[in-house]
């Protein structure tokens, strides 16, 4: 019998010696990689049947000669394993009931065959827990089984969610951070990665160039041809500057049709030299519908730490130095500098007091008399426009610009037009007066309605009234500039072309337009000795042609009074001067 367990436990060490390092070999090896799973669980399985079996040989062998305490102890172990293979075995429902099966059921029949009654009772217990064990086996497997799968279920489902929380994630990212038209980074990516850019930049003593880059011609392929176009520009502009640009990071849609790019380590010569290069891009036509569109582009510079050491400082700056690029020489580039600052920030002034100018009552009107150069009679008044802020007197040849660039003339030209009509209205002889109106107050629709209105609160005869608009306004839409001029000239009003001969296409517009009267700018005037007599002359012979009154402005010497008394005479007898 010694002989059969020594033979036994020889096996089984080396039964238990092969299943370990077939572990150890699959720990090692193949865990965490991708390998064959069957084969593997093949075998598993192989290994746990042959173990059982061994355990079944050893009862088998000791059956005949064991006493009664040995084999009690040994059922208890038997059923005590086969009860724990239960729960060890579960994750695979067959062989868990098949080691309960092999480890207990032989034992317990060859126990039930015995002649003895103790041993007859050991294979009823051996052989019942054998059953209970196979059952509970099922059911611990079925509950592993279920749980497995759930697991993985939830697995999935999570692994479902995560994936929905990233592109959430990184859809807020993208609303948050982003242009939704250019894919650029947005104002409060920007100024973000502009903080922490020129912080770096001042930390290591590097410069920085901020540009501000402003489309020229935008607005009205956008008003003119359709949003879609003007997007499909916009997308083709971001698109153009990004591969223009080494760090995405520090390039924006600002807004509109503005766009910022900073260039860290950049000194003033290198980053004009960029703006050329990014003009001379954007400049390239556009498709868009089988059809070019062209337009450029302004930029503004500013320099760390030459102009500020603060982001919202430089952009601010390098807008500035945009519109003022603008105004001088459209399309090219300008870089901030002191004096434009000066200008700036007295514009800046200008504007807001112009804004409360009124309410301020710092406005008035002067009126210039207008005469006949043949008998110097006083034939109308034109009301002059003055402004007096804090002692001083600023020229209308400064605010006005100003007024008209930030939206502030129509205001000002409409208390003008009341302020002369109510004025004229009161003068104890009829005598008409000259109001200036800009291009910006002859657009609106409802600048007729303000003329009817100044004149029914004033009671001034419509006749008594004089308009004077500039060429430029023709620049716009001419025809619905034309009809609005003739439904005033319908109304009994007159209407002048003011500073005839500075602007576009003067012959073109007199023959248009059947104005009342041809105002010659002071301009030639003043050099009536030299090349300005001839423009004088001419234009004179062009009024007379079409039968229109000319005034001649800025006349300030006797000399040019006598001279154009004579022109008078010879060419043209209505010639009026002040």
């Amino acid at each position: 019998m010694f002989d059969f367990k020594y033979a036994w436990w020889g096996t089984m060490v080396v039964l238990v010696g092969i299943r370990l390092i077939d572990s150890i070999w699959w720990r090692t090896t193949q865990k965490g990689h991708e390998y064959n799973g069957r084969h593997a669980t093949l075998r598993f399985i192989s290994g746990t049947f042959a173990t059982a079996a061994m355990w079944c040989v050893y009862c088998l062998g000791v059956y005949s000669t064991a006493d009664t305490v040995e084999l009690a102890s040994t059922i208890i172990i038997i059923a005590a394993m086969a009860g724990g293979a239960a729960s060890v075995l579960a994750a695979h429902k067959k062989t868990a009931m098949a080691y309960s099966f092999i480890l207990l059921v032989p034992f317990s029949v060859a126990l039930l065959l015995s002649d003895e009654n103790y041993r007859q009772v050991l294979g009823v217990l051996g052989l019942s827990f054998g059953l209970v064990m196979s059952v509970s086996a099922k059911k611990a497997a079925e509950f592993t089984s279920q749980a497995i799968r759930l697991k993985n279920e939830n697995a999935l489902l999570l692994q479902h969610m995560e994936t929905e929380v990233d592109k959430r994630t990184r859809k807020i990212y993208e609303l948050s951070n982003l242009d939704p038209l250019t894919g650029l980074f947005n104002r409060t990516a920007f100024l973000n990665h502009l903080k922490t850019s020129l912080n770096s930049c001042i930390e290591t003593h590097q410069p920085m160039a901020l540009l501000f880059i402003d489309l020229d011609g935008f607005k009205k392929i956008n008003d003119t041809i359709g949003h879609d176009a003007g997007d499909q520009i916009l997308t083709q502009t971001a698109r153009r500057l990004k591969e223009h640009c080494d760090d995405h990071q520090l390039l924006c849609r600002w807004g509109g049709d503005e766009f910022l790019i900073a260039l860290p380590n950049t000194q003033q010569a290198a980053a004009v030299a960029h703006s050329k290069t990014l003009i001379d891009v954007i400049s390239q036509a556009y498709l868009f519908d089988n059809a070019q569109l062209s337009l450029g582009a302004t930029i503004g510079i500013s320099l760390y730490p030459q102009h500020a050491d603060n982001e919202l400082k430089l952009i601010q700056l390098a807008d500035m130095a945009m519109y003022h690029q603008k105004k001088r020489d459209i399309s090219t580039s300008g870089v901030f500098s002191k004096e434009l600052g000066r200008i700036s920030t007295r514009e800046q002034y200008l504007k807001n007091g112009l804004a409360r100018a009124l309410e301020n009552k710092e406005l008035s009107l002067s009126f210039q008399p207008i005469m006949a150069a043949d008998n110097s009679e006083i034939s109308a008044f034109e009301a002059l426009l003055r402004w007096q802020k804090n002692e001083e007197h600023i020229s209308p040849v400064e605010f006005i610009p100003i007024a008209e660039q930030h939206g502030l003339i129509r205001k000002i030209g409409t208390w003008v037009l009341n302020r002369a009509c109510i004025v004229a209205a009161s003068w104890p002889k009829p005598i008409a007066v000259s109001v200036n109106v800009s291009v910006n107050q002859l657009q609106g629709d409802d600048f007729i309605t303000i003329v009817e209105e100044a004149l029914l609160a004033s009671s001034l005869p419509a006749t008594l009234l004089h308009l004077e608009i500039t060429e430029s306004v023709f620049s716009f839409d001419k025809d619905i500039m034309i009809d609005r001029i003739k439904i005033l000239q319908s109304r009994g009003i007159k209407v002048s072309i003011d500073d005839f001969g500075t602007e576009y296409s003067s012959l073109s517009v007199m023959q248009d337009l059947a104005v009342n009267t041809v105002k010659i700018d002071r301009s030639f005037i003043s050099r009536l000795d030299s090349s300005g007599l001839a423009i004088v002359k001419a234009v004179i012979n062009i009024a007379r042609a079409f039968d229109y009154l000319v005034v001649a402005e800025g006349v300030e010497t006797k000399e040019q009074a006598v001279l154009l008394q004579i022109i008078r005479r010879t060419f043209f007898p209505r010639v009026l001067f002040f």
